[in-house]
């Protein structure tokens, strides 16, 4: 059994890894133990998603009566900051099981007797089959899919091709968002593994190469009538700012590699050798140059972490009162435009840190060997789900103008 796993003797089951815990850091450190070999070999984690399963890390935001380790939204972020310093890829994975989550824990009000909650409550991993390519504007909440849902004599039937599938390749349901005979859109569940279902592992990005973002193929595939969700297509039509979770998860990500990228410039000045002629110290760990540039990369990471976990207590105030069902649009507004500033700060000093981390290490540094590299591509791979650049122009003008802000997928 994983080192993760707590077992609760007197009711003889399985307990999830708590937030801050020790069963969590030692997930952690078996997830972070072979990084650099899946990296290099270009292995997917299977084996480690395992251990997510069995520790039933995916049940952090459930309350404990309902099989969760009760983690605030605060807690979450801290948890992803702390998975992805260890492998963003499998962190960024987990994004969509997560969203899936805090959208049916919204849905149901906290939990209670949801089929799909029972589901994570038992370890299981959701993944989103959404994005479409064609010419119409991403992300936009009436988007019509080219994916089809129809009712046959013989059953519903689900058929169409689905992009960017992050996480899918390690999921045991996948969400697909689909359009109806009669045009409607929905969302339906369905196993990985059932019969048509085709996860095709061809991402090529730079980055993220592990995240099983490739392509998801459907061909006919069988879809039961409680599989389909009686709620709105969209993860949360109940707020308006639906995309602030997925969004600031993706930054969160960027963060937890900045932690990496500190630990991995300090590792580089103490494996130092030897240094220059003209440095300014005959010691690299003396050498006030390369204590400024490690003082600099742990800035941005100390920045990155507080404007995320900023962000993160604006939006778990926004979702307690949609729990509460008191939803406040103020309250999302604000976790919405915190996010989205995080996101634009944290984008660009992110990747310059991930540069500068090389004038630490000096030419050993670029070795294959190190993997440095996977820093900066990792980062500027995340950056690019959606430009900073139109986060700004739409930050500008709310500040200026009170312009009310996207509301749709991609904001």
């Amino acid at each position: 059994m994983p080192a993760s796993v707590v077992i609760d003797e007197a009711a003889d089951v399985v307990s999830p890894v708590l937030p801050g815990s020790a069963g969590l850091q030692r997930l952690i450190e078996r997830i972070d133990a072979e990084v650099l070999d899946r990296e290099r070999e270009r292995r997917p984690p299977f084996r480690e998603f395992e251990w997510v399963r069995s520790s039933r890390l995916g049940a952090l935001r459930l309350r404990v009566e309902h099989g969760g380790a009760g983690a605030s939204l605060r807690e979450l972020f801290e948890t992803v900051i702390e998975l992805s310093a260890a492998d963003p890829n499998l962190a960024h994975s987990l994004r969509n099981h997560f969203v899936f989550t805090e959208s049916r824990l919204r849905a149901s009000r906290n939990g209670s007797d949801d089929e799909w909650l029972r589901r994570v409550s038992q370890g299981s991993i959701f993944g989103s089959a959404a994005t479409e390519l064609g010419a119409g504007k991403a992300g936009r909440r009436d988007q019509s899919f080219a994916t089809t849902l129809i009712q046959t004599p013989g059953g519903y039937r689900l058929s169409g091709t689905k992009f960017y599938s992050t996480g899918n390749l390690y999921s045991d349901w996948i969400v697909v968002s689909a359009k109806t005979a009669d045009d409607t859109n929905v969302r339906v569940v369905i196993p990985a593994d059932r019969q048509g279902v085709i996860l095709d592992d061809d991402w090529d990005g730079i980055g993220q190469r592990l995240t099983g973002s490739g392509t998801t193929r459907l061909s006919d595939v069988r879809v039961e009538p409680h599989e389909i969700l009686d709620e709105s297509p969209t993860w949360f039509d109940d707020v308006p700012y639906q995309a602030t979770l997925p969004q600031l998860y993706l930054t969160a990500v960027i963060a937890g590699i900045l932690r990496r990228v500190v630990r991995d410039a300090v590792a580089l000045v103490h494996g130092r050798q030897r240094t220059f002629y003209h440095a300014s110290a005959d010691s690299p760990a003396d050498d006030p140059i390369l204590q400024q540039t490690v003082g600099q990369i742990a800035s941005v990471a100390y920045a990155a972490e507080t404007l995320v976990l900023a962000a993160a207590d604006a939006l778990a105030a926004s979702t307690d009162a949609v729990l509460a069902g008191e939803p406040d649009n103020g309250r999302a507004l604000q976790a919405s435009l915190r996010a989205a500033k995080a996101k634009v700060v944290v984008d660009e000093f992110a990747q310059r840190a991930a540069s500068i981390v090389f004038d630490v290490g000096g030419a050993t540094a670029v070795r294959q060997s190190a993997q440095l590299d996977r820093h900066w591509r990792n980062i500027r791979t995340l950056a690019s789900h959606n430009p900073s650049t139109y986060k700004a122009m739409w930050i500008g003008g709310y500040e200026i103008n009170g312009t009310p802000l996207p509301t749709g997928a991609f904001f």
